[in-house]
């Protein structure tokens, strides 16, 4: 990978998923943000592109033989990916989480209000990841399962473009909103740092919300950039078909 200072930060995940952790450790958005390049991602945050550029091509080097081949890889591979590693994960972290933030709101929340805050914020998240995964596992996955099959059965039907990219706009609309929602619990908890006095609860708690945020970036990263786009040129290429 060359001249990484101008390429995107979602074409630098896409080529490498190795990348991710270092785009993460300096808050550089590659999902929701992720058509900035990685100089104008610099300069926005103050950041020196040419020490980042070193480190992700030192991630690169130590990584290259354990990526996962995301591009290469079928719709219904992805999907598969997507629910195997996200979606269950997202469904079975969000109550314990919940259940900790309530028990640190309870308890430190008159000296640490903040987390009462985020309390709140989480409990918006769980409810609209759990009706935004529904709606992809419903609507919008089996629309693109079956452009797939037509497409590999040489078959074809009458789809309009809507059909996969009405849903795809509700899902990136979503996908925004629940990453702001997660940058403003990054923000109010000062980047998941848990106060010295902090009790095992609340330490915990953070550390859960720092890995719930970096795997919605990884998540969406799947979605927004190569799942997604992916389908829309199966659907391109089908209207196509006389």
């Amino acid at each position: 990978m060359t001249n990484l200072a101008e390429q995107t930060l979602a074409t630098i995940v896409t080529n490498n998923h190795a990348t991710v952790p270092v785009l993460e450790k300096y808050d550089l958005d590659f999902c929701c943000k992720g058509k900035r390049t990685l100089s104008d991602a610099c300069v926005e945050k103050g950041l020196s592109v040419e020490n980042i550029s070193t480190e992700l091509e030192n991630s690169l080097a130590a990584l290259q033989n354990n990526k996962m081949p995301f591009t290469e890889m079928t719709a219904d591979q992805l999907i598969s990916y997507i629910l195997i590693h996200h979606h269950f994960y997202v469904k079975q972290s969000m109550p314990t989480i919940i259940s900790h933030l309530e028990k640190v709101a309870a308890k430190h929340g008159e000296r640490y209000p903040y987390m009462i805050t985020v309390l709140g914020l989480f409990k918006e998240i769980q409810e609209e990841m759990t009706m935004h995964m529904h709606k992809e596992e419903v609507i919008l996955f089996p629309r693109i399962k079956e452009v797939a099959a037509l497409q590999d059965a040489h078959q074809h039907r009458n789809l309009v473009a809507g059909y996969i990219a009405a849903p795809i706009q509700v899902m990136e609309h979503e996908h925004d909103h629940a990453g702001n929602i997660l940058y403003q619990i990054r923000s109010l908890t000062s980047n998941y740092t848990a106060p010295s006095q902090a009790c095992t609860t609340f330490q915990v708690c953070l550390a859960e919300l720092k890995e719930f945020e970096a795997d919605l970036h990884r998540h969406v990263h799947l979605e927004n950039n190569i799942l997604f786009p992916l389908a829309e040129k199966m659907l391109e290429q089908q209207c196509q078909v006389n």
